[in-house]
């Protein structure tokens, strides 16, 4: 069972609407206006805390429990964008590699995901194994390989994060599997507005 999150409460009376919430290491800081009762300040941390708990699970990737996990999301995925054509015969996590994400060998089936991508959001680890996916169906990186590739709705938001990525850690990695595709992710803060407090 999950612990409950440490919660802190910072209230402003600059702040007039807005509740909001992020997350700061192991604690959740809201953020309320001062007009607020005790009563509305907990019934809106207890809303703030669901609402930012449900953004970071939607974030992790089932993927990062192991090779099955991993696996089980590759067909998943192989499913809503590719038809289902792409099956691959083994996904796993492998030590990090030195000059790419991932790498895929179409004549077995096989498919590697880099250990560096365990802590990145689920999105990207999606993204990372569709590209994958596409190479079962097209080895290359041709006009044919891409159209399978951003048919996953975030592949150029994703391309851009690992090459962020890359570049703030020194990596000098330039794409998924060491080729440069042809075409930021904060931590979650969410908000909400509640009805002003009336006299």
């Amino acid at each position: 069972m999950a612990q409950p999150a440490v919660v802190e409460v910072r209230r402003s009376d600059r702040r007039r609407r807005m509740v909001s919430a992020r997350r700061e290491g192991d604690t959740v800081i809201v953020f309320i206006p001062g007009w607020m009762s005790d009563s509305e300040e907990r019934r809106w941390v207890d809303e703030m805390v669901r609402r930012l708990e449900r953004s970071e699970a939607r974030r992790r990737s089932p993927a990062r429990k192991g090779d099955e996990e991993l696996k089980r999301r590759s067909v998943e995925l192989s499913r809503r964008y590719l038809d289902g054509r792409a099956v691959p015969t083994t996904v796993r996590w492998v030590p990090p590699m030195r000059t790419r994400w991932a790498s895929c060998t179409p004549v077995d089936g096989t498919i590697r995901i880099s250990e560096r991508l365990r802590d990145v959001p689920g999105w990207v680890v999606d993204y990372v194994l569709v590209h994958e996916l596409a190479h079962l169906l097209e080895s290359g990186h041709d006009e044919a390989f891409w159209a399978w590739v951003h048919r996953y709705p975030r592949a150029e938001r994703a391309i851009g994060y690992l090459e962020g990525l890359s570049a703030a850690a020194g990596l000098g990695l330039v794409g998924v599997d060491d080729e440069r595709p042809t075409d930021d992710d904060a931590d979650p803060v969410v908000g909400a507005e509640p009805a002003a407090e009336t006299a």
